[in-house]
């Protein structure tokens, strides 16, 4: 199956715990459409580089996943739907890139 790359950029005012739960849903979405979500990395509340929908900072949610175009697709629609997503983006990758142990140290 195509492996692919979401990220996605929720809400400042959401709790974290709202955030785990939403990837968690978007998980069982893939899931249900046949695929697997590899990782999921929550990279916590970070400083946007401009306002968006009035927003100065956002969650951002990294998601590797290996599924079939049409669970992707359905997942970027209910991402769409979401109010509590600001922006997202997905790509398709040949292979999943590991971080490095020099770059684990210096974040």
């Amino acid at each position: 199956m195509p492996l692919y790359e979401t990220v996605l950029i929720a809400r400042q005012d959401m709790t974290p715990a709202s955030v785990d739960e939403l990837s968690a849903t978007l998980t069982k979405i893939i899931t249900d459409g046949e695929g697997k979500v590899e990782k999921t990395e929550n990279w916590g509340l970070k400083t946007l580089a401009y306002r968006i929908q009035k927003n100065k900072k956002g969650y951002y949610v990294l998601m590797q996943i290996d599924a079939p175009a049409p669970a992707v697709l359905e997942m970027e629609r209910q991402i769409r739907i979401n109010e509590d997503v600001l922006r997202y983006m997905t790509i398709r990758v040949e292979e999943f890139v590991e971080a490095s142990t020099e770059e684990k140290e210096v974040a």
